[in-house]
């Protein structure tokens, strides 16, 4: 087993190392994956707009943050790639998550109000007691020194978060798992990674999702409407739910009817706790490998909250709880891939781009360009202090997306994993098993190739 690193020299955590443009594509071939990481050659973390591959659609990579910030701005021009809103649909069906234009704004000024229900406030209470009950559950695996899926643990724990927030009742365990096993179905086998369509497929070809992707999505939904049909019997809560219910069209004055409820509930869902889990995944596998790092947090936190319970107030001020996470989420962006179209010819950079293009944004590669980042791949928090941060290239970091359609939930991501975070290290310590096997793997959003075995001992004399 590979020990833990235990120096605070930099450290470059898992990631594949990049090769030129053929024996990147002989590689993937080789292992018959849908891994678009393994696909990526040497250039893409090298220039800054790189052709990726001879393909039917053509596919530009893009890592310059100024035709990023410009082409994530103008979602009318450059919608969301056919590929990705394909592969979605059948999980979020027509919700904001995947429509551009005039569809996109109508439905975002219905959702709007909901936004303002993420009120940190009131979404912390939710935030705490489910965390609450997970360390309970973890203190009990730590007496009987189980080991556990360190990926499926951080998908229970945020998706009981996110149905709190958004229908203010916990998740039960046996649904938390049907959503996590249905997650790792459709993730695996969704189409939009299909390297056949991308290398040969005509852009806006129609195609349907092999039939484990859309029970596995129909699965979810089913879950999500019967959360919906318990939050109905009960008016009184104040969630997100209710501002959904709500929502008014400002032409027709008509309500989401009862798909289009589940459509955006959906989005709630995916984007409050998929992207989430990935993180907190690579979090504290990086945790397990780097108990320096857990070792400043343990003190960072004991001279903020001391013994007494976490409060909001406490989330916003432990620095290096938020750069560590930071630093995971550069490494490690929730979203690997923000693909566009050109809904038009255009020009890019001084480069005719034809209709029907695929303009990979890749949060991946930009987080880890020579030319963007010192030492990119090296896992290094203290990038984020102030006197370093300002010398960072503006628009290179972007977590969240970019832009008006900039992720909502940000914030509340933010408290949500610092509240975690500092919680669980506080208490507990974590082993990897098996840390060496560790790889990413571009799905819907960055996860290991294979989940994390870990165990956790419960620390002594802590609140």
């Amino acid at each position: 087993m590979t020990p833990p690193v235990t120096t605070t020299t930099l450290w470059r955590p898992p990631a594949p190392v990049p090769r030129a443009p053929v024996p990147s594509l002989l590689r993937l071939m080789w292992r018959r994956e849908k891994d678009l990481l393994s696909l990526l050659p040497d250039l893409a973390y090298r220039e800054m707009i790189t052709p990726l591959g001879y393909t039917r659609r053509g596919i530009l990579l893009l890592n310059d943050p100024v035709w990023v910030g410009r082409i994530l701005a103008d979602h009318d021009t450059f919608p969301k790639n056919d590929l990705f809103v394909e592969a979605l649909e059948d999980l979020v069906g027509n919700s904001m998550f995947v429509t551009s234009g005039d569809t996109w704004r109508r439905q975002r000024r219905m959702v709007d109000p909901a936004f303002s229900h993420m009120r940190i406030n009131r979404a912390f209470d939710f935030m705490a007691a489910a965390v609450d009950d997970y360390e309970a559950h973890l203190t009990r695996q730590a007496a009987a020194e189980e080991t556990f899926s360190l990926d499926a643990a951080m998908s229970h724990l945020t998706a009981d978060v996110i149905t709190r927030t958004i229908f203010s009742v916990p998740l039960s365990g046996d649904t938390s798992q049907d959503v996590f096993d249905d997650f790792m179905r459709f993730e695996r086998q969704v189409g939009s990674i299909d390297i056949k369509r991308l290398l040969w497929d005509k852009p806006w070809s129609p195609t349907t999702q092999p039939e484990p992707v859309r029970q596995a999505c129909a699965r979810i939904r089913m879950h999500l409407g019967a959360m919906l049909d318990t939050r109905l019997q009960h008016p009184e809560y104040d969630d997100i739910a209710g501002a959904i219910l709500e929502a008014r069209d400002a032409e027709t004055g008509q309500p989401f009817d009862r798909e289009g409820l589940i459509d955006q509930l959906g989005v709630f869902f995916l984007a409050g706790h998929e992207t989430t889990a990935s993180s907190l995944t690579w979090a504290f596998f990086i945790l397990a490998q780097r108990p320096d790092m857990a070792e400043r947090i343990r003190a960072e936190v004991a001279q903020v909250v001391g013994d007494g319970p976490m409060l909001l107030e406490h989330t916003k001020r432990l620095p290096f709880v938020r750069n560590f996470f930071r630093e995971v989420l550069r490494l490690y962006p929730p979203i690997t891939f923000l693909p566009r179209v050109a809904g038009t010819d255009t020009e890019i950079s001084g480069r005719r781009v034809k209709r029907g293009t695929m303009l990979m944004i890749a949060p991946w590669s930009m987080h880890r360009h020579v030319k963007l980042w010192e030492q990119p791949d090296r896992f290094d928090p203290d990038r984020f202090l102030p006197e370093r941060e300002s010398k960072q290239v503006p628009g290179s970091y972007l977590p969240f997306g970019a832009g008006p359609r900039i992720c909502v939930g940000a914030a509340f991501a933010t408290i949500e994993t610092a509240l975690i975070i500092a919680r669980l290290v506080r208490r507990f310590d974590f082993e990897a098993l098996d840390p060496g096997s560790v790889r990413p793997y571009a799905r819907l959003t960055t996860r290991p190739a294979e989940e994390i075995r870990v165990r956790v001992r419960a620390r002594a004399n802590t609140p």
